[in-house]
């Protein structure tokens, strides 16, 4: 192991900190351990398993069912400098032979392989490889109770038990507990840790619209878009016929826009996905195939034509907006056709009980009149303490009430029934039905029956999924989706907690408005004009190099520049996702883009360099000046060493050692002093760091 998982994150991805449990499950990896990684869509999971891969001396196996997918992080990887690869059946026998290849000599640090792919392979040249980490992408797909179950995925516990000592990463954006459960054991996980990140993406704002009919919707959606033109954005449709329709219909409107679906040959689709990735064509509209397999940061908005058929599909779905963390919009359209039309699927389908227990799931969610996003995080086991600001129900708060003794009665009928009753049995014992199921069970003879009889069957229903919205019961789809009652549940059954509930109000007594945009936090005074021209060159440089646009740098970084207004090599490496060899490829552009732009375009409120000159003034040490501005060291040191180069009272010689100095003086000579930090790193064999190079430089070329 030769850096660390932190040089790892700033030298080859270009981030400053990591994110929540990134460290700790790279750790944990490099220790040897498995681990269950649970982290939304955009949320940092692939850096679980690419910065282990880096530190260990081998090859790391990442298993994904999502082949276009495969291909794209693959090209990100190799922007970054990795070497990596992927091995499934869009490759010829040629190409795969190549990658046997380079995989037997060592020459691979991560390789990407379907399931199908694995499994074929595995008692051949698989066995011959130096695996030391195996990802397991996508694992909800192991799962009968996940969204997605693949029969292929639970071959896979063969080829974990053929790896004994070899950690193991079980990775996936959406899993209930019943699905979580059944991945540890269909993945033969041993002692592995579970790692739940929060589920709050608050760039992504959330409006749901019930009853729209066709002609008007279409008309909504067409104005929505017009306001968004030139953005990125995936309308999802329930049938291949409302894919092609509102294709149509958003052409004839002037809209860059293709449609995608199953039923078309693989070459169109093939086309429009690349199209779309490469920014060729503005607008998808796709049925839910789509997206799976595109890992691009710059959608802005998604919207849902029909009714999601679960929430895990919903979620994973609106989380394809806003990856780069900038604010994005979401808009959800259902009506009760859409819900009989699942149905309808469901009964024909395996785990119909389950399905249809989703599907109503979601419907209530549609027809929440309480914070959306304390529902949907509330669903995968996360609860909000505060309603979230930036959803329609938010923006049209009901009117609500202290929900606590009616909760009480809800919660006290699950327990005396052993929670092992479902919500339709809960109410007909609240209510005092005669039902016969009710009698067959007892359950006329506890004392919380009847205790209901004044609510009506549909009010005690909302009462109810509003009680499992805030995470006072889970609804086990596992157990015949069996009630049960959380850790707060029982702080409100005991009374030591007071909740408040909603009044049932129909959909159309809600008023429709649409949720605020957020402003994200440091988002700062972007120069639109340099923004745009920074985007035209990244344009021209993905289409030279035939990779998508956002693989070069995202918008996020894009913003930074035009922002932050980077002229210098140590400049240009402070911006977030610019690591050491996109500056090496791609720094001297973009540099030359913003020099033009300099004279006329507004900085910053305060540049960064002057608040760390601020701190540095007070007499605060770099660690210290680390420490307060939460940035990296190494990021200090680049800006101490800039502030240096212009003249700035700094004292560098005291943060690196004099014999430090001279090695990385008799390297830049060496290299026609050419003023780049790579080549000077890996002169020096890599012993001396990036930050103590810069300093060295700056007292070089200083004190010359």
């Amino acid at each position: 192991m030769n850096k660390s998982p932190q040089t790892l994150l700033k030298e080859v991805f270009g981030y400053d900190e990591f994110r929540p449990f990134q460290e700790e499950i790279i750790n944990r990896t490099l220790e040897g351990k498995d681990s269950f990684v649970l982290m939304p869509t955009g949320g940092g999971k692939s850096m679980c398993f690419q910065i282990p891969a880096l530190c260990l001396e081998g090859i790391t196996i990442v298993v994904s069912p999502l082949i276009s997918l495969m291909k794209d992080q693959v090209q990100a990887l190799k922007s970054n400098g990795i070497k990596a690869d992927f091995f499934n059946s869009s490759i010829s026998l040629q190409e795969e032979n190549e990658v046997i290849d380079k995989a037997m000599k060592g020459e691979i640090q991560l390789l990407y392989l379907s399931p199908e792919k694995l499994i074929s392979e595995s008692n051949s040249w698989l066995k011959e490889l130096n695996i030391k980490l195996v990802a397991i992408d996508e694992a909800h797909c192991v799962s009968m109770w996940g969204h997605d179950f693949r029969p292929e995925y639970t071959q896979l516990k063969v080829f974990r038990n053929s790896l004994p000592e070899v950690p193991f990463m079980a990775l996936t954006a959406t899993a209930d507990k019943s699905a979580r459960q059944d991945i540890e054991q269909q993945l033969g996980l041993k002692e592995s840790k579970l790692f739940i990140s929060s589920f709050d993406r608050k760039n992504l704002s959330i409006e749901v619209r019930g009853q729209v009919p066709k002609k008007k919707k279409l008309q909504e959606i067409s104005k929505f878009v017009e306001g968004k033109r030139g953005e990125s954005g995936i309308v999802y449709c329930l049938s291949r016929k409302n894919t092609e329709e509102v294709a149509q219909y958003l052409s004839e409107e002037g809209h860059s826009v293709e449609f995608y679906h199953a039923g078309m040959n693989p070459e169109d689709r093939e086309r429009v996905q690349t199209e779309f990735i490469n920014d060729d064509t503005k607008i998808i509209v796709a049925t839910i195939a789509f997206g799976m397999g595109i890992d691009k940061s710059n959608v802005r908005w998604v919207i849902h034509y029909n009714l999601p058929k679960n929430l895990e599909g919903y979620y994973q779905e609106i989380g394809r907006a806003g990856r780069d963390g900038l604010p994005s919009e979401t808009r959800l359209y259902y009506n009760m056709r859409d819900f009989v039309l699942y149905s309808q699927f469901a009964d024909d389908g395996a785990n119909s009980s389950m399905q249809k227990e989703k599907l109503n799931r979601m419907l209530q969610f549609a027809e929440a009149k309480s914070c959306r996003r304390k529902i949907l995080l509330s669903y995968f086991g996360e609860h909000l303490t505060q309603n979230c600001g930036n959803c329609d129900v938010c923006e049209n708060p009901p009117k609500d009430f202290d929900g606590t003794i009616l909760a009480q009665k809800a919660l006290s009928g699950i327990a005396r029934m052993g929670e092992k009753e479902g919500i339709t049995i809960l109410i007909n014992v609240l209510r005092g039905s005669n039902n016969a199921e009710v009698h067959e069970k007892n359950f006329a003879q506890l004392k919380t029956y009847g205790v209901g009889k004044d609510i009506s069957f549909f009010d005690w229903r909302d009462y109810i999924i509003q009680l499992a919205n805030q995470g006072l019961i889970e609804i086990m789809y596992s157990e015949n989706s069996a009630l049960k009652i959380s850790t707060l549940g029982k702080k409100v059954l005991k009374g030591e907690k007071k909740i408040k509930l909603t009044y049932p109000v129909t959909v159309k007594e809600r008023k429709t408005k649409k949720p605020k945009a957020v402003r994200m936090v440091d988002e700062g005074e972007v120069n639109e004009d340099l923004f745009k021209e920074l985007k035209k060159l990244r344009y021209s440089i993905s289409r030279e190099e035939n990779v998508p646009a956002y693989i070069i740098f995202n918008d996020k970084s894009l913003k930074s520049m035009a922002i932050d207004l980077p002229v210098t090599e140590n400049q240009f490496l402070a911006i977030s996702g610019v690591g050491m060899n996109k500056m090496q490829e791609y720094g001297e552009e973009f540099m030359e883009v913003i020099r033009k732009f300099k004279s006329v375009a507004k900085p910053k409120k305060i540049p960064t360099t002057l608040e760390t000159f601020a701190l540095y003034k007070e007499g605060l040490s770099p660690q210290e000046i680390s420490e307060k501005r939460e940035l990296q060291i190494t990021t200090v040191f680049s800006h101490l060493s800039q502030l240096y180069s212009e003249g700035k009272e700094v004292e560098l010689e005291k943060f690196v050692d004099s014999k430090v100095v001279d090695n990385v003086r008799v390297a830049f000579n060496d290299l026609n002093r050419e003023i780049s930090l790579k080549p000077i790193f890996e002169q020096l064999k890599e012993e001396v760091s990036y930050g103590e190079i810069r300093l060295s430089l700056a007292l070089i070329l200083k004190n010359e």
